[in-house]
């Protein structure tokens, strides 16, 4: 909430009743907070105290306790200010300084620690300090959600940036919470900025049938009332739009027409028992025609988050189809504010009391903490958040009906290591319903698996499997039996498989050289190095920048004499990135698409791909709008750096009237501009005219434009261009 002052804060809690805080220690940290922050603003020029306060309102909102609320107002003082974390501890308490301290990025890291450790770093802190009490997440949630409510006071690559951010961490943390609103709320926000004009798209669809819509939802209000008003207490119905990130999956992604979405438009009954809302869903049925496969019953099976509800689409009168949630006030509320929903404190004391089902619902952050023991580095760490963080989820059973909760996409080899690290290690088979399926086979919400297993000795997982499983908790068991049972086979196979990429990135496979970038990874000598690449445990990808780092800076150590830290970083950038600078990544591998073939003084964007670095492609490239509709996630903003050694590829067409010398008169000019060609070939045209296409090594632009009013001014030419592949 934009422009939240004390004074408001107080009244709400006041106003609403909430006699159980303690205002006296909410102006202690209020005023600790206002002081620290004084000359601090925001970038929007509001003050920066706006933020802490705008924080506690909306944890106000989650009907959270006085020490949470303490903590929003302080949670930036340690980070930001000379307060330290032991003043917190003596005026307001351990488990005010813990939540403080949970929500603060880390410090001091090491010099040679990339962004992205960096970025798991913080990310573990936050949830080995929510893994002690959640708290911690709901404060830096309100914290996210107030920032992304603000974020157009922010330059451009911050927008985009902290949205991606936002998106792939902090709307699916809020989604495993079961806070429905807030993750709905983060994921509307960033698709604003990761998509501008597909979210322009979907936003003004929605605002073109507003008044249709509204009256289309109250007619059926009404209908509903008018058939179940007699019940006792009367329910409460309510009208909803699905969100703009919702329907963007299935328009934009998923390439649906607008009107083939059956849920755009629904309506939420909440009444006083589960009965009841069995009985309501007889009711709606006999008042419209349901539509086929289109209900669910997430009252008898919860999602893991424990959300509760009862779904089904139904076609109206005049032919719209729309979607009726039917549930209790008490699932209402958990859906809604999720594990905060339930939240009860001892009075006066702060100590957290939870149901049994809240603290379920926290056992996937201990899961992922867990498999920190078996994670190779960091990196891996947020890669399995991502990973177990999915939305979407199916759900299958076991044979004797146990349910077992998997990400979409994920197969049988998933499902075993879901049951056990021994049912997966020792698997031979699977079925489905009954039938033996492959081991790639992706499983669908309803099926009954059964794994077949041996006892042999000699049978274990096949290397294939982590190119096939979906979770990072089955890739990083299969890594650990690969590390514990054939470490022989991994330093050959891990030796050879870098020697291949080192051989295709043109760098030497020199002793001292790996044995630098294995130190510099964290391996004490090459053979841990070779195993953890043979076994999975370490991307070939980092290796090759690290090895590009160490030979960059021993062969040019005479050159940067006197340079500072940051300069010589730079300089190793500069020459490792092909002339191309990416945002927010360091020694990054660079890849020039082949549609484009951009050069220097184009305009440019990068294009994250899956294990070859960045593609960096010409903005208008026709194949970037394809980009931007199906992946705006993986788009990242990259720049030309004047390297003053870097030569591009260009293709250059010529067609001219054929006549003899004409080859000749072409070779001249470009050699006489010193360029050098690296391919020509030439054709006769049916009408009679010569086609030529060259590709010459080029500086950039400025050179290529240069090159092509000299062709032009060739006796005979017609045209001379630029092709793009």
């Amino acid at each position: 909430m934009i422009g939240c002052t004390i004074d408001s804060l107080i009244e709400r809690i006041t106003s609403e009743g909430k006699l159980n805080f303690d205002l006296e220690k909410i102006m202690a940290a209020y005023t600790i907070a206002n002081t620290a922050h004084e000359g601090q603003t925001r970038s929007s020029g509001e003050p920066f105290i706006s933020h802490p306060l705008s924080v506690a309102n909306i944890l106000l909102g989650f009907n959270m306790d006085t020490d949470t609320i303490v903590a929003a107002l302080l949670h930036d003082v340690v980070e930001d200010t000379k307060i330290s974390l032991s003043t917190l501890e003596k005026q307001f308490g351990k488990d005010v300084a813990h939540m403080v301290d949970g929500v603060t990025k880390i410090g001091l890291v090491p010099l040679d620690t990339t962004k992205e450790e960096q970025h798991a770093e913080n990310i573990r802190k936050i949830l080995m300090a929510m893994a002690k009490d959640v708290r911690v997440i709901l404060i830096k949630l309100a914290d996210r959600l107030h920032n992304m409510r603000t974020l157009a006071a922010r330059p451009p690559d911050k927008q985009r940036e902290n949205a991606l951010e936002t998106m792939s961490f902090y709307a699916p943390i809020a989604h495993r919470l079961g806070m429905n609103s807030v993750k709905e709320e983060m994921e509307d926000l960033s698709l604003r900025y990761l998509d501008p004009f597909g979210f322009k798209a979907i936003e003004e669809q929605i605002k073109y049938r507003e008044e249709e819509r509204n009256f289309f939802i109250e007619n059926k209000k009404a209908q509903i009332l008018e058939r179940i008003g007699n019940m006792s207490p009367t329910p409460y119905i309510e009208g909803r739009v699905k969100g703009v990130y919702s329907i963007y999956k299935k328009v934009i992604v998923g390439g649906k027409e607008f009107d083939e979405i059956y849920d755009i438009y629904a309506v939420r009954i909440i009444v006083q028992s589960v009965i009841e809302c069995y009985n309501i869903l007889g009711i709606i049925h006999d008042m419209f025609r349901p539509i086929p496969f289109r209900f669910k019953d997430y009252i008898a099976t919860p999602k893991p988050n424990r959300y509760q509800s009862l779904h089904t689409t139904v076609m109206s009168r005049e032919s719209i189809p729309f979607e009726v949630q039917i549930r209790t006030q008490d699932m209402h509320s958990t859906a809604e504010y999720g594990i905060a929903a339930h939240w009860k404190y001892k009075a006066g004391l702060g100590k957290q009391k939870t149901k049994a089902s809240d603290t379920s619902r926290l056992e996937w952050i201990r899961h992922i903490l867990d498999q920190q023991q078996e994670a190779e580095n960091v990196v891996q760490i947020t890669e399995s958040i991502k990973t177990d963080l999915a939305t979407e989820d199916v759900y299958v059973f076991t044979p004797k009906g146990d349910i077992i909760t998997l990400p979409l996409g994920a197969n049988v080899i998933d499902f075993a290591y879901a049951i056990h690290s021994q049912v997966g290690n020792k698997m031979t088979g699977a079925k489905v319903g009954g039938r033996m399926v492959s081991f790639d086979y992706k499983l669908e919400t309803g099926n009954i698996v059964e794994i077949m297993t041996t006892n042999s000795a000699a049978y274990g997982p096949n290397r294939n499997w982590l190119d096939t499983v979906k979770t990072n908790q089955a890739k990083l068991k299969i890594r650990a039996w690969f590390k514990k049972e054939r470490r022989p086979e991994n330093i050959k196979e891990g030796k050879s498989m870098l020697e291949r990429e080192l051989k295709r990135n043109s760098l030497p496979f020199e002793d001292e050289l790996l044995l630098e970038a294995a130190k510099g990874l964290r391996y004490d000598n090459t053979d841990d190095f070779y195993a953890a690449i043979g076994y999975g445990g370490l991307q070939l990808t980092r290796v090759v920048h690290r090895v590009k780092e160490f030979y960059t800076t021993r062969n040019t150590d005479s050159e940067r004499a006197g340079l500072s830290y940051e300069e010589i970083n730079r300089t190793i950038a500069k020459r490792q990135s092909k002339g191309v600078l990416v945002d927010g990544m360091e020694n990054c591998l660079i890849r020039f698409a082949n549609c484009c073939a951009p050069l220097p003084g184009d305009e440019i964007l990068g294009f994250i791909t899956r294990g070859y670095g960045v593609s960096v492609h010409k903005k208008d490239c026709v194949n970037v709008t394809d980009i931007i509709e199906k992946s705006p996630e993986r788009l990242i903003k990259v720049e030309w750096i004047n390297t003053g050694d870097v030569y591009y590829r260009a293709a250059i067409e010529l067609i001219a009237e054929d006549r003899t010398a004409l080859i000749a008169d072409v070779t001249n000019v470009i050699s006489h501009n010193r360029l050098s060609i690296s391919e020509f070939t030439g054709r006769k045209l049916k009408n009679g005219n010569a086609c030529i296409d060259v590709a010459l090594e080029i500086e950039g632009v400025e050179q290529l434009n240069n090159i092509l009013a000299k062709l032009k001014k060739i006796p005979g030419v017609i045209m001379a261009t630029r092709r793009d592949s």
